[in-house]
């Protein structure tokens, strides 16, 4: 068998082509040939080719005929369209039938191969050259990762190995596993860095005090030494610092929140807008916990949890209450607005399935009557948790890459990219974001609650905890970092890098259960390192 691979020519004038084949065959390529499209049509269904160069102008069945019936043989086989005609009518043709590329005759051996190598051996080249720059990059990105201080670092850290996992995700097996290494490494260093200087980003002129400065038009971003020295742009300042300025710009404002989203989902995601839209991207920190409960309600009050729950008890709900955890959210938003004195209108819509999403688009109209609109959406969250259920699911998004992969068919097949077309087609300014990101969990840590600690594999808190303190990020003392305490000894304590909690009692069945599971809540780039993305319509 070739070496690299084997090609089928079609021309009736083959024996003008001798030079090339041999040159060919002198590159290690098996070249069969074909004077007609009848003889190359049987060959077809005699054996497999890797490529079929084929004669735009031949007697008997035309080139564009036998193009059409080699693909009804065989659909995905490249076909390169070789002719002395560039009009552009059998162009269009050749392109509509699916051709791989095409060759003007005269062709010259270079063209060819550089043909060959796009179309047969493009894979195998990228990977090549994908694994050698990683492996160049190696002591860089380790230099990188050892050396972030600041969380401006650690965003460069995040945004560089997401980048590599990307790059790398259908590269050999031993890359792969070096970056997961790597990546493991950054995330015990970014717990780390988060156990040392999370508590000390909550001074007490770094998140809002209750009210603002002045009237709709008036700046409510405030200057960065109030915000704290090293304290990063965080869940609550989401409206503050980036929704009301651009309300203050006459903007019309269309925010989606993509409930768990992560940064490289939201990377494949980018892929399906580029067309109709400019980025503005950047990346934020969700607070702690990194659940809905705690971070969205924070987007939408601009305030820490505890506040909430001091200054709106009827809008907040405790871990140990059954009633949903987020169903407040627009009176949250409200709360926001009269707090900063504004007078935006808003709407507000929460998408749970497709049928929501279709809903939503037949109401697109409605849009152009406030100042602000408001999208939830689930999809991604509800996936999570239903791949810990079911086994098909797991198998279908069995690890990160197919993960993004589902998350990207989704998006694609989705109502909702109908609303991005109308969206792309329109004069808003678009906000994509989430409340927290989600990390693939794999090394159990034990812990002994009583019956009222929350089921989160991430987090706990309660008032008789029981663990191994170097194995968590405790927090006994809540208040220091505006979280609720709903008894005066309640402790929170989360997991980082990839362990989550389990408790003793059936303790193999439990890990057995949820290791290789997508959970959330906890300290890892992944869930706190996230997408804030503003999109402009190009037609803008």
């Amino acid at each position: 068998m070739a070496k690299n691979g084997t090609l089928l020519w079609i021309d009736d004038e083959i024996e003008l082509l001798r030079a090339h084949i041999l040159f060919l065959k002198g590159k290690e390529y098996e070249v069969d040939t074909a004077t007609n499209g009848r003889d190359a049509l049987d060959r077809c269904r005699e054996r497999s080719y890797d490529l079929i160069l084929l004669d735009e102008n031949m007697p008997g069945l035309t080139g564009l005929e036998t193009l059409t019936r080699i693909k009804e043989l065989h659909p995905t086989l490249p076909v390169v369209m070789v002719t002395k005609s560039e009009e552009e009518d059998i162009m269009n043709q050749a392109i509509g039938a699916k051709i791989a590329d095409y060759l003007i005759k005269p062709v010259n051996p270079n063209q060819i191969l550089l043909i060959l190598k796009k179309n047969i051996h493009k894979k195998d080249i990228i990977t090549e050259t994908v694994n050698t720059s990683y492996q160049q990059n190696m002591g860089r990105i380790a230099m990188q990762i050892n050396d972030a201080a600041t969380h401006e670092d650690w965003v460069e850290v995040y945004k560089t190995l997401v980048h590599w996992e990307l790059e790398l995700e259908h590269a050999d097996n031993n890359m792969s596993e070096m970056l997961r290494m790597q990546k493991a490494e950054a995330n015990n260093l970014f717990a780390r860095y988060i156990r040392r200087n999370y508590e000390g980003w909550f001074g007490a002129l770094n998140f809002p005090r209750g009210e603002a400065s002045g009237p709709r038009g008036t700046s409510v971003t405030p200057p960065r030494e109030e915000r704290g020295g090293d304290q990063p742009l965080m869940s609550p300042h989401l409206f503050r610092d980036r929704i009301f300025p651009l309300l203050d710009q006459k903007e019309k404002v269309v925010l989606i929140v993509f409930d768990n989203f992560r940064y490289d989902q939201w990377k494949v995601i980018s892929h399906e807008l580029s067309g109709g839209f400019s980025f503005d991207e950047e990346l934020y920190y969700s607070i702690l916990p990194t659940a809905t409960q705690y971070a969205r309600n924070a987007i939408f009050s601009g305030l820490m949890p505890n506040k909430i729950a001091e200054m709106f008890p009827d809008l907040w709900v405790d871990e140990d209450e059954e009633e949903g955890k987020n169903l407040n959210e627009a009176p949250l938003i409200q709360t926001q607005i009269d707090r900063y004195r504004r007078r935006d209108t808003f709407s507000y819509h929460k998408i749970n399935d497709a049928q929501g999403a279709e809903r939503l688009v037949t109401q697109f109209h409605q849009f152009a009557g406030y100042d602000l609109n408001v999208v939830v959406v689930n999809f991604i969250d509800l996936l999570s948790h239903a791949r810990t259920e079911s086994k098909t699911l797991r198998e279908l998004a069995a690890d990160e890459a197919a993960y993004r992969s589902v998350t990207a068919t989704w998006f694609r097949h989705s109502p909702l990219r109908e609303l991005f077309d109308l969206l792309a087609e329109s004069d808003y300014k678009v906000v994509i974001t989430t409340d927290h990101g989600s990390i693939r969990v794999n090394s159990p840590v034990k812990v002994v609650g009583d019956r009222k600690v929350n089921t989160n594999l991430r987090y706990k808190l309660g008032k008789n905890l029981s663990y191994n303190a170097r194995e968590v990020y405790e927090i006994k003392d809540p208040r220091k970092v505006l979280l609720p305490a709903p008894n005066v000894s309640t402790a929170y304590i989360f997991a980082w890098g990839d362990s989550f909690f389990a408790y003793p009692n059936n303790y193999n069945h439990y890990v057995s259960y949820y290791r290789d599971t997508f959970q959330h809540g906890g300290i890892s780039m992944e869930e706190m390192i996230v997408p804030l993305v503003t999109l402009t319509p190009k037609k803008r």
